[in-house]
């Protein structure tokens, strides 16, 4: 049974993916420092997920700690490491850059670190659809430059991406980057549109729109990125993925979607663009179904419908997330 180390595993994507892994029947360690950049009570809902499962161990620390890394890594033989822990938020980061640089950068140096030292052959490092910049080329590919980040956030994913590079070269670590595009689904980040839109629209409070709602997102469900993600497992060499829907829609769109489900109007404050928003972002995931035969499974109304479902179910616990 192998055993796999899971950073930011009480996170969205990093609770899915464990979840995933769990019932695959591998062993899943994970880590995460369960902190407070947005409501910790649903990290918890997420942990209490994953403790159902003999097969979950999990250290509340900080991938910043090198020491702790050293000792978790000294305890248990791993083999292989998914990396999901991060500081994200593009906006955020702005206000933050430090905090981006010490978990986004300086944590993957610490992983691999250990990586190097404990000779582990795989290591999967999350990055995002942010460090294509504001480009009109549509989709965006991996070949596309990333070299004009719009903010800290995409700027030290792209860093991470970097040092992962000259990992791999110096070390020949397997090391795959899937970059994912809007992330959304049941147990999803309160800092997020959809969430914050499904929450704000069923207590009928007013939500905020930045623009003119005609942006377009390429959201992708969150299973689809959790399986895609172990999928990235059993691939060699040094390779970026795209992961995302292939089909974006503009925000307007999936609030009409949620008004729709939810048999409510949303009230809609519009505010200015944010300088560091990208207006459009759309996948070519060519990559992605070439090495790990991966095309998302589920449409941005499917998906809508199930996240409605889910909050409408869990409507009493989740009254209590902040936003």
């Amino acid at each position: 049974m192998q055993k796999i180390f899971v950073t930011g595993s009480a996170g969205f994507i990093g609770w899915a993916t464990c979840r995933l892994l769990l019932n695959q029947g591998f062993t899943v360690i994970g880590i995460d420092n369960v902190n407070d950049y947005y409501d910790p009570k649903i990290k918890e809902l997420r942990l209490q997920d994953l403790r159902k499962f003999q097969n979950f161990i999990f250290y509340k620390a900080d991938i910043e700690n090198f020491e702790i890394l050293k000792n978790i890594f000294k305890t248990h033989k791993i083999d292989a490491v998914i990396n999901l822990a991060a500081r994200a938020g593009v906006r955020a980061s702005v206000e933050n850059p430090w905090g981006y640089l010490d978990t986004n950068v300086k944590g993957t140096i610490n992983l691999l670190e250990c990586i190097k030292e404990h000779e582990i052959k795989t290591f999967v490092l999350a990055s995002t659809s942010s460090v294509y910049g504001d480009t009109e080329r549509m989709p965006f590919k991996v070949s596309d430059a990333t070299d004009k980040p719009l903010a800290p956030y995409p700027a030290s994913k792209k860093a991470a991406e970097l040092f992962c590079y000259s990992y791999h070269y110096l070390y020949d670590i397997n090391t795959i980057i899937p970059r994912y595009f809007t992330v959304y689904g049941p147990f999803g980040r309160p800092d997020m549109s959809i969430f914050r839109f499904i929450k704000k629209i069923d207590s009928g409070e007013p939500i905020t729109v930045y623009g003119d709602g005609k942006q377009k997102r390429d959201f992708t469900f969150v299973e689809d990125i959790a399986e895609a993600t172990v999928r990235c497992l059993n691939l060699d060499g040094y390779k970026i993925l795209n992961l995302g829907n292939d089909r974006p829609v503009e925000l307007i769109y999936v609030i009409n979607l949620i008004e729709e489900l939810l048999q409510k109007k949303a009230k809609i404050q519009w505010q200015p663009r944010h300088p560091a928003d990208i207006y459009a972002t759309w996948a070519d995931i060519s990559e992605a179904k070439k090495y790990i035969g991966w095309s998302p499974k589920i449409s941005i109304e499917e998906g809508i419908q199930i996240t409605v479902d889910w909050f409408k179910k869990n409507r009493s616990l989740l009254q209590e997330i902040k936003i």
